[in-house]
């Protein structure tokens, strides 16, 4: 299935919404998108999930070493999933103690960006 990613920007926030299947093939897309974002000094992301039907361990590693890059910078990165199937891939990898994720873009735009501590992440 293709990838789509597009973004926007709402309360100097960037919300990069994302379309389809994030796998080995289309994560380097993904990858490439945040990276520009960040890249332009947007530190700020919400990454929104709501309409991804599959995330594999490539796309995790793609958000997982985005937040790196954006904690260096002292930006912060949240995502925004309702898909049971991918919330519980967090879930069972931890990394829903490291990236918070929220039900709306709203939800994730309210959220304080200290609510979650600065664990090691190695990735």
């Amino acid at each position: 299935m293709k990838l789509t990613v597009a973004s926007t920007e709402r309360e100097g926030v960037t919300i990069v919404t994302v379309s389809g299947e994030v796998d080995v093939y289309t994560a380097p897309q993904l990858r490439s998108a945040l990276e520009e974002r960040i890249a332009a000094g947007q530190i700020a992301l919400i990454v929104d999930l709501q309409d991804v039907g599959f995330l594999d361990s490539t796309g995790l590693g793609v958000l997982v070493g985005r937040l790196k890059a954006v904690r260096k910078l002292n930006g912060w990165l949240r995502v925004v999933c309702t898909n049971e199937r991918i919330i519980r891939i967090f879930g069972i990898t931890g990394l829903d103690k490291v990236i918070p994720i929220h039900d709306t873009v709203d939800a994730a735009l309210g959220a304080d960006p200290h609510d979650f501590a600065e664990p090691e992440v190695s990735a």
